[in-house]
């Protein structure tokens, strides 16, 4: 009698099972959300969103301007156009307007130039010598940096003009004199890199003699040659730009002064320091594809 009704219960069970099967089913499960890609980096971004980033620093859209105006003066000066053309005048006017414009993105640089004196105040406290070349270096295009907003205010005709040329003169020696502080430093720092390089060299040679892994000591080697030929680069660009500041401070007078040499140079040293930005590997394929 018992195992009857038993095998009668189990069989309406059964039937309430099949009547409603979700009952006693599991809950359905929540898939994930696709994973998202990862960020592209750097070296993987095409020519647009590279110039996207570039231009969104103050210092790529000063250095872009920068570029057009030296391709401007290269123009004027070569004699290319006819001197009373209509067309160089209209060159002559957006060359001034590009340089009025150039020291409008100039407002308030110079605090960079404070920031990096009180940095400097303790990180080379215990060395004199690098100490005096960043106050030169820093000192000298904070005063640069400084004195060029007065020449906007000058020119633009909030202030009287007539100071113009004697801030001019100010703005070009103290570029100048920043220049000479900024060398010195980047030597001294090259210097420290060769004896870092000859370290590593050294490591790597008893490596390969007792036969030990020198592979990190290999890896640190390559991106120490990196870092000295960017350094090396940098260092090339503020030897000229200090030309171009001894330029300014003669008023164009000599032949290393001359309009098209200066003109010529900011050009391509304008055109390097973009690509020694985006890296060395890109620097060097840069060459490649120039020659």
């Amino acid at each position: 009698m018992n195992s009857s009704l038993q095998s009668l219960a189990m069989d309406a069970e059964s039937e309430t099972t099949a009547a409603n099967p979700s009952s006693h089913s599991p809950p359905p499960v929540k898939q994930p959300p696709p994973p998202r890609p990862p960020p592209s980096s750097t070296k993987d971004r095409d020519f647009l969103r590279h110039l996207e980033a570039y231009l969104a620093k103050r210092d790529g859209v000063d250095k872009l301007l920068k570029i057009s105006r030296y391709a401007s003066k290269i123009i004027l000066a070569s004699s290319v156009l006819p001197p009373d053309s209509d067309v160089t005048r209209r060159l002559k006017s957006f060359e001034s307007s590009v340089g009025l414009s150039r020291k409008a993105f100039r407002l308030g640089k110079f605090i960079q130039d404070v920031n990096a004196l009180r940095s400097a105040r303790y990180e080379y406290h215990h060395d004199p010598r690098r100490w005096i070349l960043s106050m030169i270096a820093y000192g000298g295009e904070g005063v640069y940096f400084f004195v060029e907003q007065f020449i906007w205010l000058a020119k633009s005709g909030l202030i009287d003009p007539s100071h113009a040329k004697r801030l001019q003169k100010v703005s070009a020696w103290a570029e100048m004199i920043g220049y000479v502080g900024s060398v010195g430093l980047k030597i001294g720092e090259l210097k420290e890199m060769s004896e870092e390089l000859k370290c590593l060299e050294s490591k790597i040679e008893v490596g390969v003699v007792r036969g030990e892994n020198w592979e990190e000591e290999r890896e640190k080697e390559m991106k120490l040659r990196k870092k000295m030929m960017m350094k090396k680069l940098s260092t090339v660009q503020d030897m000229a730009d200090a030309l171009m500041a001894v330029a300014d401070i003669r008023d164009g007078r000599g032949k290393l002064s001359a309009p098209l040499v200066v003109s010529g140079a900011g050009l391509l040293i304008r055109c390097m320091s973009g690509r020694v930005e985006e890296g060395p590997g890109r620097f060097l394929r840069f060459l490649h594809l120039g020659r």
